[in-house]
């Protein structure tokens, strides 16, 4: 079932969540005690995230140095099919622009539609580590709204191969990113709108936003896309604070804000396990929040740990 036929059809606000891959030489294990623990509470679609390849530099033996390009989390296709066969759960892998041509990203998507997958999140991605401007792969797409164009071209039976014949069309429910304060590299929040706003006319269906932990940043954001013009449904994206570090390592990964309250409560935190409490406490107060005005879906970003996940859930569905 696509994404959009599942948060438009639902009546009330459904659960979703997002997990990584294992790491390369890790079975699936893990993962799915994760998805295990939280089917209780009914999750309508679950995000596999996707990693492009990284450049390593090792020093040998003989103080040479050696360039490698190493996938340390592969597998994204073959765990999101695992896990819809497995859960009967709607999976939305995600697909990058960072990483992959056009090409590998028609054989991704053709390769979803033999398994019966129907959704995916489009995403530029990261450039590669060290680069200060993202690069596109060569024949790739430099940004999200051209890789939903292609996406979409699909859905109409149009492919790389101009003279290529019997076209089926591969129809995908779409979802991008959407940033509540502004992507780090848009020079502005209306310039950034003005980004957004091109993906959703290049034919995405819902919006998933990065984390937050302001619901006033979210509302805003919802607010100052409905004035540019953007109408699609926009999914609430919540990260619960699980480490002591987290805040700062966050602000600097994500470019967001930490309010505070909780800031100055999670100074206070003298291990992972207080900082843990925190952080579960804040986001079920950030989710009863959100149900309470109806939004679309809470879309938590577990990161592999589903303890605190369960009981935001509990307390909120």
């Amino acid at each position: 079932m696509k994404v959009i036929d599942i948060i438009q059809n639902a009546g009330k606000t459904v659960f979703s969540f997002e997990l990584l891959p294992p790491m390369k030489g890790n079975d699936a294990g893990k993962l799915f005690q994760t998805i295990e623990s939280l089917t209780e509470f009914d999750p309508k679609y679950i995000n596999i995230t996707t990693h492009r390849d990284e450049l390593e530099f090792k020093e040998m033996p003989d103080g040479s140095i050696v360039k490698r390009t190493v996938r340390k989390r592969p597998g994204t296709v073959a765990i999101a099919a695992s896990i819809q066969h497995k859960y009967g759960i709607p999976v939305v892998p995600h697909i990058l622009c960072g990483g992959f041509s056009k090409s590998e990203t028609e054989h991704v998507l053709i390769d979803l539609n033999f398994l019966g997958i129907r959704n995916v999140l489009a995403l530029r991605g990261d450039g590669i580590k060290g680069q200060h401007v993202f690069q596109p792969e060569k024949n790739g797409h430099a940004n999200a709204n051209q890789l939903v164009q292609q996406i979409k071209d699909l859905g109409k039976g149009k492919y790389l191969e101009e003279d290529l014949k019997n076209n089926a069309p591969l129809e995908f429910c779409i979802g991008v990113a959407g940033y509540p304060e502004k992507h780090f590299e848009a020079p502005n929040m209306e310039q950034d709108l003005l980004y957004l706003k091109q993906k959703v006319d290049a034919g995405a269906d819902y919006i998933v936003t990065q984390m937050f932990f302001d619901n006033q940043d979210y509302f805003d954001f919802v607010k100052k896309c409905r004035e540019a013009g953007i109408s699609v449904p926009i999914i609430p994206g919540l990260k619960p604070i699980n480490l002591l570090n987290q805040l700062t390592v966050l602000p600097k990964i994500f470019s967001i804000d930490i309010p505070m309250e909780l800031a100055k409560a999670l100074a206070q935190c003298k291990n992972n396990d207080e900082s843990a409490k925190v952080g579960t406490d804040w986001t079920i107060q950030q989710a009863k929040e959100l149900v309470a005005q109806n939004v679309p879906s809470l879309h938590i970003y577990t990161y592999g740990v589903s303890d605190n996940v369960k009981e935001i859930v509990k307390a909120v569905f």
